[in-house]
């Protein structure tokens, strides 16, 4: 993949009331556009996501798979408020020519979509063939689809929801908690409540995952273990990885963004936001996610007009979409064929 950057040099008003003084955003690209544009597979990450999406989500993009770069030009672009070359918390403030730190303001799923439209259009894209996306990515790619439905004309959205739901927000809170414990946390330095972040991050496994998952995979061999158990250890290192690559700031920034997600904000009512869209759409769920329970994917596709629902049997809950790949790839592949067949009938 192509690494690229847009800056915005305007004033970027966001949805609360807050503003950035220009914002920059990273993005990557594979393959080319065509002609027509009628190729272009636009992708939106995860909470703790990047644009670099033949890296996290290889069974579906790569020259091998489903969307690649011969067939069509993929792009993914790093949410403002991550730290992956987008404006965050730790880019510079120009007004101040220091880092946000704790000062960066609040970041809705409806600003990083106008993020996103703002590169589309310095892009001059005018249609997206198929927009796609998981967790908080579908989240951006369900709002986009309600707020210009003549863009897109597929849409896929895996392990997602209409409007974040209570227990998803509990799930964050607590892990903000655990950040806002670290007494290192709100200091103007990119490692603050960096402890706090690993004890976040243990917390949010427990929803990416579930107690099958730990069954099968964190079992003791040895049943007179009494303590540095598998999941013990687990969980350190889950945290420890988190901590690698990413800051406790861009996090607090970005779950707060993922509680902000509701389409029926401002709107008739979530039901009506959906029934708006005008994408051929494909809703997928994963049965064991305890996090985005299928539910929510059902009540989704109860309220898209043109809809397909597909769900996957996995061990891995939420993480699912990252890791079922194959299975996803096929529903994928179902999901334009039952398209092709529709247009064929008509």
């Amino acid at each position: 993949m192509q690494e690229h950057f847009f800056t915005y040099n305007k004033k970027f008003n966001l949805e609360l009331g807050g503003e950035l003084n220009g914002l920059t955003l990273s993005y990557q690209t594979m393959g080319s556009i065509n002609e027509d544009q009628s190729n272009i597979i636009w992708v939106c990450h995860a909470l703790t996501g990047n644009a670099e999406v033949s890296d996290w989500w290889s069974g579906l993009f790569g020259d091998t798979a489903i969307f690649n770069p011969k067939e069509h030009f993929i792009i993914c672009v790093n949410v403002i408020g991550s730290c992956y070359g987008s404006t965050g918390p730790l880019s510079i403030n120009p007004d101040t020519n220091e880092p946000y730190y704790d000062t960066f303001p609040a970041v809705t799923i409806r600003d990083i979509v106008a993020s996103l439209d703002l590169l589309r259009k310095e892009l001059k894209i005018d249609k997206i063939n198929t927009l796609i996306g998981g967790s908080l990515g579908g989240q951006q790619a369900l709002e986009w689809a309600v707020s210009n439905p003549d863009l897109m004309e597929n849409l896929i959205i895996c392990a997602t929801n209409a409007k974040h739901s209570p227990w998803g927000i509990a799930f964050n809170e607590s892990q903000r908690l655990a950040i806002q414990a670290d007494p290192t946390w709100g200091k103007r330095d990119p490692q603050a409540g960096s402890r706090g972040l690993i004890a976040a991050r243990s917390i949010a496994m427990l929803s990416y995952r579930n107690y099958s998952t730990y069954e099968k995979t964190q079992s003791e061999d040895n049943e007179s273990v009494t303590d540095n158990f598998k999941a013990s250890s687990y969980q350190e290192y889950q945290g420890k990885k988190l901590l690698s690559r990413f800051n406790a700031y861009s996090y607090w920034t970005l779950s707060n963004t993922m509680d902000s997600h509701n389409l029926g904000r401002g709107r008739k009512s979530i039901e009506e936001a959906l029934n708006g869209i005008k994408a051929y759409t494909q809703v997928i769920g994963i049965t064991s996610d305890v996090l985005f329970p299928v539910s929510e994917q059902r009540f989704i596709t109860q309220h898209i007009p043109n809809v397909t629902y597909e769900e996957i049997t996995s061990l891995y809950g939420h993480d699912g979409f990252l890791v079922e790949t194959q299975k996803i790839a096929g529903a994928i592949q179902s999901f334009f064929k039952q398209k092709n067949k529709k247009k064929i009938i008509i």
